[in-house]
């Protein structure tokens, strides 16, 4: 017989509160099965969250978490979940390079400036290193 899992269950078990679960739900990613006005979520269940979480993490939309989720009912090879994986990864790859180069640029400009910034108060007599 296969584990059941109340929210509350399933929640400390991820490490999440009842209402992100039911957030998913809200959203469509999970839909438990109930016992009478209780939700009960199965291991396939449990699965799917994890990999909800997994994705947000990464910084996968919403969207592209449910259609990646969806495949799985779609294609049981599991090929074409496999190419949009691969697909939105290389998305999220080349996303995150553009902002760590936005990030590298902005460092480079902050300390620029710091230090020009360090060099006047030195210049003026200042005590920089109050700063």
């Amino acid at each position: 017989m296969e584990k059941l899992y109340s929210i509350t269950e399933l929640a400390r078990d991820l490490n999440i509160t009842p209402r992100t679960i039911r957030y998913y739900e809200d959203q469509g990613l999970l839909a438990p099965q109930r016992v009478g006005t209780t939700r009960v979520y199965s291991h396939r269940d449990r699965a799917r969250m994890i990999l909800i979480l997994r994705g947000k993490r990464l910084g996968f939309s919403l969207k592209d978490i449910k259609e990646y989720l969806d495949l799985y009912v779609v294609d049981t090879t599991q090929v074409e979940q496999i190419r949009v994986l691969v697909a939105r990864v290389g998305d999220r790859i080349a996303q995150l390079e553009d902002q760590l180069q936005t990030v590298q640029t902005t460092l480079k400009e902050l300390r620029d400036i710091e230090r020009v910034s360090l060099d006047m108060l030195r210049q003026k007599g200042a005590d920089a290193s109050s700063v």
